[in-house]
């Protein structure tokens, strides 16, 4: 391995460690990928939660001034193709290989400033929030996903949307209390969280339910090297949502609704399982 191998190497492992870091979900679900998949997903998660860092827990910096400096830092490491920082560095190593697109790039970083300008969201700014810092995501793991099979790309687009806009709104349900008392967010539209009832509740996972059974047609056509990870992660979320639909509308205002690791491991136990007798 000569030099430049090694920061390659040691760039990727670095998205590796923040991912294992802040999400024990997501990286539950990569490790069952294909080796080959690994490496690229972990540089797209780098990077997208090192930009929701800067909007989210930076407070006593200037966020816009992080942000504006990201951005740059983001296109010039994808036009030349290195960066200094390795989170980046390795991010466009995968940009450039699997070509992910620009517009995906530009949306997400978009919903990012869209964080640092408002704090509740109308219909249409909901939409355009929930495609940027969640769809596209899901499709630049499609666009790996599927190298070089545009066609099944085309194919399982609005299903992966599907999948990272129902992921991004469980969030939003379980970080209601945190996302409205430390940074006075409210997501939902038209939605008062001092009046938070259940009857609005039951709308929004109504909205959130139609978006996984959408996931999960998309999670069978998926390659055989990813479609167990990501099918870990998607039934991950979804006994995270049912303990959210559980629990009264009170409880969101009150305390973080969470899945404990010994009930992650049965979810892969009973995954595998089902995916030994192709029961997905």
């Amino acid at each position: 391995m000569n030099h430049l191998q090694l920061y390659h190497k040691t760039c990727g492992e670095c998205s590796e460690l923040i991912t294992k870091r802040y999400s024990t979900s997501f990286s539950l679900g990569i490790k069952m990928f294909d080796k080959h998949f690994r490496s690229p997903i972990y540089a797209v998660y780098g990077f997208v939660r090192f930009a929701d860092e800067i909007v989210d827990t930076f407070h006593t910096h200037n966020k816009q001034s992080l942000l504006d400096r990201f951005r740059a830092d983001t296109y010039r490491a994808i036009e030349e193709k290195i960066s200094l920082n390795p989170v980046l560095h390795s991010f466009q190593a995968v940009v450039n290989e699997y070509q992910i697109d620009k517009e995906l790039i530009d949306a997400f970083l978009f919903s990012m400033e869209m964080d640092l300008q408002f704090h509740r969201y109308e219909d249409s700014l909901y939409k355009k929030y929930i495609y940027g810092s969640a769809e596209v995501v899901g499709l630049m793991c499609l666009k790996i996903f599927c190298a070089k099979q545009p066609e099944l790309y085309n194919k399982l687009r609005e299903d992966a949307c599907a999948l990272g806009a129902a992921f991004q709104k469980v969030n939003f349900l379980r970080d209601m209390k945190s996302d409205y008392a430390e940074r006075g967010r409210v997501y939902f539209p038209e939605v008062n969280y001092l009046d938070f009832n259940n009857q609005t509740k039951k709308e929004i996972e109504a909205d959130i339910q139609q978006d996984f059974d959408n996931a999960y047609r998309g999670i069978l056509g998926l390659p055989a090297g990813c479609r167990f990870g990501v099918y870990v992660a998607y039934k991950y979320y979804l006994k995270l949502f049912n303990k959210i639909k559980a629990s009264p509308a009170s409880a969101l205002a009150e305390r973080r609704i969470r899945v404990n690791n010994g009930n992650k491991m049965f979810i892969l136990f009973k995954s595998a399982l089902r995916a030994t007798f192709n029961f997905l």
